[in-house]
């Protein structure tokens, strides 16, 4: 086994043993759950993490799927989040009929989402914020996409350095400046679906999956027409709004 392939393997240890301590965290964080609100939001996750879009210009993918994996965030306990977070990821990854399956990029995606997934359910929750500030949720909408939107554009920044042998930085601007205006587009509906549905019911988050559609459709045809020089990085295929 050669150095960077031993770096390769250790990075992606180090993601796994930071997801299951980030689940077992949350697993004795949560208390109250909601069964079939979470049936609802990972079915509506993982259909929608299928509507992948490729990016025009690089070796990667963008799903649709990041504003349930918000609600999740915002509405469920930490370990539905997760839990939402990794099924919905194992939809996405999952190899088309004349694929092979990766299981190493598959876990590493997978834990990859799930450490998001926790953290961000973490910073949502966190007490510290001060609930009572009249901008309170709004700033923890913020933090919670802003620690997932971190929590997957890292990770996927430092293995295609380890694989591709690229700079860091260059790579994660690179990510950054992709899948950014998707994130905050995001924010934006589970804020709308979260403020609503204190009078609405949760069920209103099944309204998202037309809009996601009708995006996904969007991106298609965009980027069908788009003329645009290669760029040159290669990114590998992520999980969420990642590459």
């Amino acid at each position: 086994m050669d150095r960077n392939t031993r770096l390769i393997r250790n990075f992606i240890g180090l993601i796994v043993l930071a997801a299951v301590a980030g689940t077992a965290y949350a697993g004795v964080r949560s208390h109250a759950l909601h069964a079939y609100q979470a049936l609802a939001v990972i079915a509506l996750a993982a259909m929608t993490s299928r509507m992948k879009v490729k990016l025009p210009g690089i070796n990667g993918t963008m799903s649709v799927n990041m504003p349930f994996l918000l609600i999740a965030v915002v509405s469920l306990s930490s370990v539905e989040a997760i839990a939402v977070a990794c099924v919905s990821t194992l939809v996405q990854c999952w190899p088309k009929r004349e694929g092979k399956f990766k299981p190493q990029q598959m876990l590493f995606n997978v834990s990859m989402m799930a450490f998001a997934a926790s953290v961000a359910s973490l910073m949502w929750n966190a007490s510290w914020v001060g609930r009572s500030a009249w901008a309170a949720e709004p700033l923890m909408l913020a933090v919670a996409t802003a620690t997932f939107f971190l929590g997957q554009t890292a990770p996927v920044a430092g293995i295609i350095k380890l694989t591709e042998g690229l700079a860091l930085r260059k790579v994660w601007l690179n990510m950054a400046q992709l899948t950014f205006p998707y994130f905050v587009v995001s924010a934006g509906m589970t804020s709308m679906v979260n403020l609503m549905s204190h009078h609405m019911g949760w069920q209103l988050a099944l309204t998202v999956f037309p809009v996601m559609y009708g995006i996904h459709l969007s991106y298609q045809k965009y980027f069908e027409r788009a003329v645009e020089a290669p760029r040159p990085i290669a990114l590998v295929r992520a999980a969420g709004a990642g590459a």
